[in-house]
């Protein structure tokens, strides 16, 4: 992009997440919500659009040939739509079956496109628009909806912005400011668990994408996408439908929502809207394909969690080919409960953090609770329980503690604000996990050296040295060497091919190497430090911080 922005933003308060706590004072956005314009609720045909007025403030229109959102206008303004380009599935279905129909307080737009289906519900007296996407097969590309909204209107700073005035520093979506920091619409900073909602909020009005329980998307509750952009040229609001950028998991198909497109007065959109507590029992007679009620689903509940590592929190996930879910486990005892499961067998894990620790099967029935006894992890399933000589940082399955490990989430690793990737680390120094860089790369801190001491007993014996990563690019892998001696060069595990360590993301599958020293390796003299050096080695990737990575979760050396 090019040239200028044409308005100069005023000072304005962005929100980017919200969870509960944050809605109270936006209750008018909510599936209850009537105001006393609610007799004017109705559709109408212009012929080219079918233009849905909501009985509120909102009043938005649907191509009747493509099923593009082509207009959102609230309280009488104009939000949707910049660059000449409308609301939509992917890029836009093109020619596309368009229908309407009202069930007495529902407005419900129908588009046909192949196989896929997509659905707009509007409800009297809302502010909200509900969107379902249900995707078939891979016959039509649908991997997200997004809500393009005018320059000028929410314009601001945040890490997934930019702006016309940044240069390009890797492909065309990650952009350099002229003080050194980056901005990209990857740099969310957020999991899918960590949010309800995205948007902005300015000039007392609010707008936001309400996500969906993500059932039919894929990656797991630590997944982490673009969620919205900004330019100088206008904004965008993702709800991701499948997103195939550092994907750990197959897509999955059906049919996934409701999501919501919401207005409020400035505030967080009602938490009624939620994910896990919006009710849709106005939808069930709506003849939507693939709509499951909350009738025909089932529950999962586990009493308690046992052998857990209570400084961390733990997470309970639900997966098969179908659909996933997840939920949070009390702090206290390990409860969890998860409603809303569709009918089938599902794989049940445990994760520490987002450390898998302990896996079961569990079947869900229609209108019943799957009810587990407290589940026992086992202490050998957490490696956090082995007996060391030393270790670096705690196994989470991330890289948080790491030196420039939470900004990575938001920030590409040129950054100004990230620490120097190289440094050496000295065990015993007090310093060790934060002055060791979360991510290696060939080109750019292979051969990181860590200094340790044995005693004469521990050198006197063979060792198990491991490192856990969380993700890898282009096959990145440690090789070790101790002294002089040197470990063969591992296999590279099973890893998402896509960029994700430049962008945003370290979440891909945990692994952990393990190297066999033996005992010849140490030095014999007590009173000098061994040497340990990690090599990142890899034939493929590029140069620079799109060489060959990986992200490191924990290293230590086993008793």
């Amino acid at each position: 992009m090019s040239g200028t922005p044409s308005n100069r933003p005023v000072r304005r308060r962005t929100f980017v997440l919200g969870t509960a706590a944050a809605a109270g004072s936006a209750a008018l956005a909510g599936p209850l919500a009537q105001t006393a314009s609610a007799a004017a609720f109705g559709y109408s045909d212009d012929g080219t659009n079918y233009v849905v007025d909501t009985g509120a403030s909102l009043v938005f229109k649907v191509n009747k040939s493509n099923g593009d959102l082509t207009s959102l206008v609230y309280k009488g303004t104009e939000y949707q739509g910049y660059g000449g380009m409308n609301s939509h599935v992917e890029s836009g279905l093109g020619a596309s079956t368009v229908s309407i129909r009202q069930s007495g307080t529902t407005i419900l737009i129908s588009v046909t496109h192949g196989t896929l289906r997509h659905y707009y519900a509007a409800r009297s007296g809302e502010n909200n628009i509900y969107l379902w996407t249900n995707r078939a097969d891979t016959s039509v590309a649908s991997s997200r909806y997004i809500v393009r909204v005018k320059k000028g209107l929410f314009l601001n700073d945040e890490p997934d912005s930019y702006t016309y005035t940044n240069s390009t520093i890797e492909a065309s979506d990650v952009f350099a400011k002229s003080d050194g920091q980056t901005r990209s619409k990857h740099y969310s900073k957020l999991r899918v668990m960590d949010y309800n909602y995205i948007g902005w909020s300015a000039n007392g009005v609010g707008l936001w994408i309400v996500r969906s329980n993500h059932e039919k998307a894929a990656g797991g509750p630590f997944y982490r996408s673009l969620l919205r952009h900004q330019s100088a040229d206008g904004g965008g609001l993702y709800e991701i439908l499948h997103y195939a950028q550092n994907q750990t998991e197959n897509e999955r198909f059906g049919l996934q929502g409701p999501y919501v497109i919401a207005f409020t007065d400035g505030g967080a959109p009602s938490s009624s809207l939620f994910p896990g507590t919006l009710t849709t029992s106005w939808a069930d007679s709506l003849g939507i394909a693939g709509y499951v009620g909350a009738g025909g689903r089932g529950r999962v509940a586990g009493v308690g969690i046992t052998g857990r590592n209570t400084a961390h929190p733990y997470t309970v996930g639900l997966a098969n080919s179908a659909a996933q879910y997840w939920g949070s486990t009390r702090s206290s005892d390990g409860y969890f409960s998860i409603p809303g499961v569709l009918p089938g067998t599902y794989t049940l894990t445990v994760f520490k953090s987002e450390l898998a620790v302990y896996t079961t099967s569990v079947t869900v029935t229609a209108g019943g609770t799957t009810t587990l006894n407290s589940i026992a992890i086992p202490s050998t399933n957490d490696p956090s329980n082995a007996g060391t000589i030393w270790r670096i940082n705690d196994w989470t399955g991330t890289p948080a503690g790491f030196k420039n490990a939470d900004l990575m989430t938001y920030a590409h690793p040129s950054d100004v604000r990230a620490a120097a990737w190289t440094g050496n680390v000295v065990i015993g120094s007090g310093s060790e996990t934060s002055a060791f860089p979360c991510y290696l790369w060939k080109d750019v801190n292979s051969g990181l050296l860590v200094y340790f001491k044995l005693t004469a007993a521990q050198a006197a014996a063979a060792h198990t040295l491991r490192i856990g990563v969380t993700t890898a690019y282009a096959n990145g892998r440690p090789q070790v060497t101790v002294n002089s001696w040197a470990s063969p060069i591992p296999s590279p595990p099973t890893q998402p091919s896509t960029r994700s360590l430049t962008n945003g993301s370290y979440r891909g599958n945990n692994h952990t190497f393990t190297y066999n020293v033996p005992a010849s390796a140490w030095l014999t003299d007590t009173g000098q430090y061994n040497v340990l050096k990690i090599d990142v080695v890899s034939g493929s990737g590029a140069a620079g911080y799109l060489s060959a990575g990986t992200s490191i979760d924990a290293i230590d050396l086993l008793a």
